[in-house]
């Protein structure tokens, strides 16, 4: 079926619907990651984290619209209605689940879908450094995982969830906008509360968490102080805490929480993190030479010197707190680097472009004799 795409007219919604199921359907026949519909550009897929086109003619803004509007939940339509952006999952029989932002840019329609595993993943499949998995042993304290879009942070908290899942009796809370992973009960009793669907927002969500009586909550992302609040509040009380943000090391995410406070709030707000945090953890997603890609991390087990850091604001000394607590699991970016390159799956000098010390690369890949 070709839509009509020389006058600027909106389709039918059983034409746009199932236009969209196609660019679905090859999204999932070539393994991609990210279907992406921009007005005055082609169809696009992403994969192994390359855009390829896979429509012959640019899109227009009412078509995209089109295409996506009946795709989304009704809360999601009317968040796109009044706010222009809106953020839900849809389902197709026999391709599985999609995470859809429909929003604007220049004015226009435009979308970012995501595919959905169908499986959460095994933490072993991920490659991601042994100390990782530390993390689901944790009894209580918040833990941060930061990176950037698309860096594969939702795919650790889900897999850490599967861990705990497999090895122990817990009552675990995910709270996500939407839903990306679908947990079975194995030893856990696990509930997952959607944003929109569920409960209406982050805060009231937690809220509503923490009298459900949670051994573990997983926040989808801190988005806002509220939220933060809360979820700090949760960590120091004894619960276990999983969130994501979008930050690059354990300076950055300190800072993100603190500068997302009044100037006021925001010593009182470092000494509430000092007390909750349990660990930071940032990662990335790296393109791996045989094909594919390939996670590297940094993890900080945060400690007495870690607290008293964060407390006075010399977060430039955190980074020197991982060495000191590499029993507790910590390891640096540049560990995990020469990791990668001694395995093979990273040039050296791929690695020292992503290196924050490459000096501390360099000194450990001579180390090894790369």
């Amino acid at each position: 079926m070709t839509l009509n795409r020389g006058i600027e007219t909106e389709p039918t919604q059983s034409e746009a619907t199932f236009k969209l199921n196609q660019w679905l359907e090859q999204l999932v026949s070539e393994n991609g990651s990210d279907l992406l519909l921009i007005a005055d550009a082609h169809a696009s897929i992403r994969v192994d984290g390359e855009v390829r086109k896979i429509d012959s003619t640019p899109l227009t803004g009412p078509e995209i619209e089109a295409a996506v509007l009946p795709a989304l939940a009704q809360h999601a339509v009317e968040n796109y209605r009044q706010e222009q952006i809106a953020d839900s999952s849809y389902r197709v029989p026999g391709l599985g689940r999609f995470r859809i932002n429909l929003h604007h840019e220049r004015g226009r329609a435009a979308a970012a879908i995501r595919a959905l595993p169908s499986n959460v993943p095994l933490l072993a499949e991920l490659n991601l450094p042994a100390g990782v998995a530390g993390l689901a042993q944790l009894q209580r304290g918040l833990v941060i995982i930061g990176g950037a879009t698309g860096s594969g942070k939702t795919t650790t908290l889900a897999a850490l969830v599967n861990e705990m899942n497999q090895r122990e009796s817990r009552h675990i809370v995910t709270i996500e906008d939407p839903i990306e992973y679908e947990h079975a009960h194995v030893r856990s009793v696990i509930e997952q509360v959607e944003i929109g669907v569920d409960a209406p927002d982050f805060p009231t969500a937690l809220r509503a968490a923490l009298r459900q009586a949670p051994d573990v909550i997983v926040v989808g992302e801190m988005r806002d102080p509220e939220t933060t609040r809360i979820a700090l509040s949760a960590a120091e009380t004894g619960h276990l805490v999983f969130t994501t943000l979008h930050t690059t090391d354990a300076a950055s995410t300190v800072s993100r929480i603190a500068d997302s406070f009044p100037q006021e709030r925001q010593h009182s707000i470092r000494s509430e993190m000092a007390m909750a945090l349990a660990a930071m953890m940032t990662q990335s997603l790296l393109p791996r030479r045989s094909g594919g890609r390939v996670p590297a991390a940094e993890l900080l087990m945060v400690g007495y010197g870690a607290r008293q850091h964060i407390r006075k604001n010399a977060l430039q000394h955190l980074h020197q707190e991982i060495a000191i607590t590499r029993k507790a699991g910590s390891f640096t970016l540049e560990e995990s680097l020469a990791q990668l390159v001694v395995r093979g799956d990273l040039t050296r000098e791929d690695a020292m472009v992503r290196s924050i010390h490459p000096e501390d690369l360099d000194a450990q890949l001579k180390a090894k004799g790369v």
